[in-house]
């Protein structure tokens, strides 16, 4: 048996400190906005608003959207930014093929709409219900179309996705493809309106950027008529 400790000493304890994170504020908030604020949680449609960060109210027409989506941009709007027009480009290829990786086959598309209303505020940065929300990632495992847009030239696509490596390799061959087909047209109709007869459309970009520059010499070069 142990000895229990002598007559006038002293019981050492331990207690772990608890690490605060930096990043945690507390709410200041007076006790009555606080209570008023929670009787507002329960009317789920309502918007919040804490400090900078405030959900969205949700519209009948939110709702019609998740249960009755309306063209392609409704139907994969679980996945974020996709395109709004029905005109089938490589873009909607690249969204179907997310869409077979992110949702299992047991699990229909208007229940990750509902929880991506629900859950993420139809939102890449927002949290509406951390339940929801975490069970929309652990359901699409977070793949999602965050943005597409041209920078430079209406050829000059860029597609920004969250998804794993084969489907990032998928679009950017589409950005590969779309800068190659825009760029050539472009050179193409630039030599054309210098040289009416040219006909040699099978050339690489990089011989029809040489033929142009040479147009453009043999401009420079060429004697200016006298009067």
């Amino acid at each position: 048996m142990g000895s229990s400790p002598a007559l006038g000493t002293k019981k050492t304890y331990m207690f772990k400190s608890k690490k605060v994170s930096k990043f945690q504020f507390p709410d200041r908030r007076p006790l009555s906005v606080r209570i008023k604020d929670f009787f507002l949680s329960l009317l789920f449609w309502k918007g919040r608003k804490k400090g900078m960060v405030h959900t969205r109210d949700i519209t009948l027409d939110d709702i019609r959207q998740v249960f009755f989506p309306k063209g392609f941009s409704e139907t994969y709007s679980y996945l974020g930014y996709v395109p709004s027009s029905n005109v089938l480009t490589p873009i909607h290829g690249l969204v179907m093929a997310m869409d077979a990786a992110a949702r299992p086959t047991w699990c229909p598309r208007w229940f990750l709409r509902f929880l991506n209303l629900f859950g993420n505020d139809l939102s890449s940065v927002r949290i509406r219900n951390h339940t929801l929300h975490n069970l929309f990632i652990r359901i699409t495992e977070g793949i999602r179309f965050q943005d597409y847009k041209c920078k430079w030239s209406h050829y000059d696509l860029r597609i920004s996705i969250e998804a794993p490596k084969y489907l990032q390799d998928i679009a950017y061959g589409i950005e590969i493809i779309t800068y190659r087909i825009g760029r050539r047209q472009e050179l193409i109709d630039e030599i054309k309106s210098r040289q009416k007869d040219f006909d040699k459309l099978h050339m690489s970009i990089s011989g029809l950027e040489a033929h142009l520059e040479s147009l453009s010499e043999e401009k420079y070069q060429s004697p200016e008529i006298q009067p």
